[in-house]
């Protein structure tokens, strides 16, 4: 049985366009690399009492994992320590262990300026004013502390936003507890590339193979035009086992290229491999 995760990004600059969501992206490839399940990818507005409706909504469906991306710094519009207290329905405070992460971080780039950072101002104090229950992460490379929330069988984790800051704490905190909660599975995938034929000439293909190999996804995904078909067909499938994931997902891929070939001449189609 996979581990289920879910991604929460915040952020009105995600909703009007203004920035392009690569973190949910890298975050879903992470994960799932890493043999976990990403079931939902949401993106919600800095608007404490609406994002926090949709955490309580995520934590009724049990996933074993949340991760939220964005609002942890010192501005008016961070606002996801705020959303999750609401959502919790528990009080934000000044957690002194989180003092101590954002202001070794502020005195370590003030000493590099020559200058004294005795005290932390009203917007730091804010980095390090989380969820009563909540525990901080320290942020390898910037000033705002990552937290974790246990609740009912499920972890939370609220990431930064800054993508540099976000994949460190990622990768040194986040990436180990994935893995170990996957129990050995890994995601196994390999892509054809054909030119020469239409995707809907590939559809009952592709549903003859997924009827063949339960537990391999097929996808085809066009890439050319309709007077030159360029098609990926992508396999993928998760396993603890690597050699019989190779050799199920090489079974598959056997299948379509010899379907494809009654099909087609040869000559009329090319295929190149890629495999992860």
């Amino acid at each position: 049985m996979t581990q289920e995760m879910e991604i929460i990004s915040v952020g009105n600059e995600l909703l009007i366009g203004k920035v392009l969501n690569t973190n949910a992206e890298w975050l879903s490839k992470r994960a799932t690399n890493l043999g976990i399940t990403v079931k939902r990818v949401t993106v919600v507005p800095d608007d404490v009492d609406e994002t926090a409706l949709v955490i309580r909504e995520t934590l009724k469906r049990k996933p074993q994992f949340v991760v939220t991306t964005g609002g942890l710094g010192p501005t008016f519009d961070d606002k996801t320590l705020e959303i999750i207290a609401k959502a919790f329905r528990c009080k934000l405070v000044v957690n002194q262990v989180a003092v101590k992460m954002v202001k070794k971080k502020y005195q370590t780039h003030a000493s590099k300026k020559g200058r004294d950072c005795a005290k932390l101002t009203t917007p730091q104090v804010k980095m390090a004013t989380i969820p009563e229950n909540a525990k901080p992460i320290p942020n390898p490379v910037g000033a705002a502390p990552a937290i974790r929330i246990d609740f009912n069988g499920t972890v939370l984790i609220a990431l930064p936003g800054v993508p540099q800051e976000m994949e460190a704490i990622f990768e040194e905190n986040v990436a180990p507890l994935l893995k170990s909660a996957s129990r050995g599975n890994r995601f196994y995938e390999e892509s054809l590339y054909f030119d020469g034929i239409m995707e809907s000439e590939l559809a009952p293909l592709i549903d003859k193979v997924m009827q063949d190999n339960p537990g391999i996804y097929v996808k085809s995904h066009p890439r050319g035009t309709e007077k030159k078909p360029h098609m990926e067909i992508h396999f993928s499938l998760t396993s603890p086992d690597h050699e019989t994931a190779q050799e199920r997902i090489h079974k598959a891929v056997t299948q379509i290229t010899d379907l494809i070939t009654r099909l087609l001449s040869p000559s009329h189609f090319t295929k190149a491999y890629e495999t992860n």
